[in-house]
């Protein structure tokens, strides 16, 4: 598992990627935001640990911006500030978790650990292939009969989540947390528009079809079996 760690205090993204290497993650460790987000640009990570508090640009703004552009990455996220609303705001922008400092590194690792469960995820994929339909992650490419799809943010968080559980149903929950964020409310309207949105893109121009709605159930993305 591949861990980005983004801590400007150098002592303490020492402590945090020599304790992670130790848990047995693979770790590249970033000392500002610009910093973690042309690494995210370039390569694939299973979880995102970084403070909220950064030089320029915050940790806050970061997650914000890359959940924004579709990236489904679990992200921890440790900061000094503790109050419910720090923890509140830390999760509406795209955190999955937030833990205060001063913390434990058994803590860190095992919240880690949680995310990467409750997410469902393996080793980061470089190429995920369904029928004609391809996924490259780590260049942020999705294809159809070679050609590129243009797909707007929330288009490729939706056609992410299920090309990572492709064969698998995805319950509208999971849609609503991967498209537009953990705590949000969002009607049962506006998912069906995303989803009919994504499948005139991949699925209406092509003979063969990969997305199904199973009503009360979910969605499927999944080669046709005859």
């Amino acid at each position: 598992m591949r861990i980005l760690v983004v801590e400007d205090e150098a002592k303490t993204a020492r402590h945090l990627e020599r304790g992670l290497r130790e848990a047995g993650f693979e770790v590249l460790a970033c000392a500002s935001a610009e910093e973690g987000m042309e690494a995210c640009g370039t390569q694939a990570f299973d979880a995102l640990v970084l403070d909220v508090m950064l030089p320029g640009r915050s940790g806050l703004e970061m997650v914000h911006k890359l959940r924004e552009s579709g990236m489904l990455t679990p992200v921890l996220f440790l900061s000094a500030k503790d109050t419910t609303e720090d923890r509140i705001r830390g999760l509406n922008q795209g955190g999955d978790d937030y833990l205060v400092k001063p913390y434990s590194l058994p803590e860190v690792v095992a919240r880690l650990r949680a995310l990467l469960r409750r997410n469902g995820r393996q080793s980061v994929s470089e190429r995920v292939q369904v029928a004609d339909l391809v996924w490259e992650p780590t260049r942020r490419r999705i294809s159809r009969m070679g050609k590129r799809v243009d797909l707007t943010p929330k288009e490729y968080a939706l056609a992410a989540l299920l090309l990572q559980n492709h064969g698998e149903v995805v319950s509208r929950n999971q849609v609503v947390q991967a498209v537009w964020g953990l705590i949000t409310s969002v009607d049962s309207n506006s998912v069906d528009v995303q989803v009919l949105r994504l499948r005139k893109k991949l699925d209406d121009p092509y003979e063969t079809k990969l997305i199904r709605t199973l009503r009360g159930v979910g969605i499927v993305l999944e080669a046709p079996t005859s």
